[in-house]
């Protein structure tokens, strides 16, 4: 008999360790494979909430926020480059060279759960911006990025060119910041359990089923 489990992922679209965490989850989720019910809810978190919309470059962002040299840049680049690949996730490092506001790709991830592609604009999403190396604060990129996963391109345009879900977004960020999230990947099971970080996938599989022992 499957186990139903809940998962909030809590998480921003221009975020490496979102990407990793991800992958790593769904692996775990694939090996645990018909003993879990999962429903999978992708939950709004911006890292630069106050970037303009022309973005910043990645490696002055980097030494203004943490204070990285861009030997450690380097360093830290290879080491998502690896994690990704032996996931099966494809960073190019080489063609990524800007960061940007998501508030708007958070409103379009907000419209694709209500109509059930959720999951699939997620991958999308974290695939144009870390492997196609595109503006994800850009209109048109989500629109086409939206109509790839099979949602409706017009619709889409109109919630970008318009304030829905402003709120909606702003309500959910906030109530995951009271709850003390404060950094992504936050993977939270069952609304009680935090599993933080871009885990390997063996953490994953491991937590998931000593919650699911427990019951």
């Amino acid at each position: 008999m499957s186990t139903p489990i809940t998962i909030d992922f809590v998480s921003d679209v221009v975020c490496p360790w979102c990407a990793i965490g991800l992958k790593s989850l769904e692996t775990a989720l694939d090996k645990i494979g018909a003993d879990a019910q999962v429903e999978m809810f992708f939950q709004p978190f911006e890292l630069n909430p106050n970037m303009g919309a022309e973005g910043q470059d990645i490696g002055e962002h980097l030494h203004e926020k943490y204070g990285s040299t861009p030997e450690q840049q380097a360093q830290a680049r290879e080491a998502i480059r690896a994690r990704g690949a032996a996931l099966g996730f494809e960073f190019n490092m080489a063609g990524r060279d800007r960061i940007y506001n998501t508030f708007d790709a958070h409103r379009l991830l907000h419209w694709a759960g209500e109509n059930g592609r959720q999951k699939e604009l997620k991958h999308a999403l974290l695939k144009a911006y870390f492997t196609d190396s595109k503006d994800v604060s850009d209109h048109q990129v989500l629109v086409d990025t939206a109509a790839s996963v099979g949602l409706d391109a017009d619709t889409a345009r109109e919630v970008l060119d318009t304030r829905r879900y402003e709120d909606e977004v702003r309500e959910r960020e906030q109530f995951f910041a009271r709850h003390g999230i404060n950094a992504v990947p936050s993977v939270i099971i069952n609304q009680r359990h935090l599993i933080s970080g871009g885990q390997p996938p063996e953490v994953f599989e491991r937590a998931l089923r000593e919650i699911m022992a427990k019951g």
